[in-house]
């Protein structure tokens, strides 16, 4: 099964569709190609116009609440790199994924919250998908997003 199929499949798990827009909310490029190098914005777990995962996980939001936002966020991240480079088989690596989860004061699970972005990594890319990444928390995200998630892809070719 290639990764773009695998891809579709997690779709169909999660219940979305990535198919359509993916719609960004200011004025920046959700992709930028250096070479090899993919780097995709923060994603937000936005589906069509509607931010699925609203609030401060520990507090509005519970952690599997946020799993499901950080999944989102992959899956964003995800079709946007494919659209650029034209399928998920023509990426190589992952080198970075950076995860920020609104968190209420006393929350310290950050990084569970990004382990459901990686394992939806993982189950896409296969070995490849494996990465270095960083989890923090935060104060506040844009629409009030309970999980935002940037990467870097590396890919076969160059721009």
């Amino acid at each position: 099964m290639s990764a773009d199929q695998r891809f579709q499949q997690q779709a169909a798990a999660l219940g979305y569709s990535f198919d359509g827009p993916i719609k960004k909310g200011g004025n920046y490029a959700p992709v930028i190609r250096d070479g090899s190098l993919v780097y995709v914005s923060g994603q937000v777990p936005r589906v069509g116009d509607d931010i699925i995962v609203i609030g401060a996980v520990g507090a509005d939001v519970t952690l599997e609440q946020a799993r499901l936002a950080a999944r989102i966020d992959a899956m964003r991240g995800l079709a946007l790199v494919s659209r650029e480079v034209g399928g998920l088989d023509k990426v190589v690596a992952v080198p970075r994924m950076g995860v920020f989860v609104r968190s209420a004061p006393t929350f310290t699970q950050q990084s569970e919250v990004a382990d459901a972005a990686s394992d939806l990594l993982a189950a896409v890319l296969g070995p490849i998908g494996v990465h270095s990444r960083t989890s923090v928390g935060v104060l506040q995200l844009p629409k009030g997003a309970a999980v935002e998630i940037e990467f870097i892809f590396k890919v076969l070719g160059r721009a």
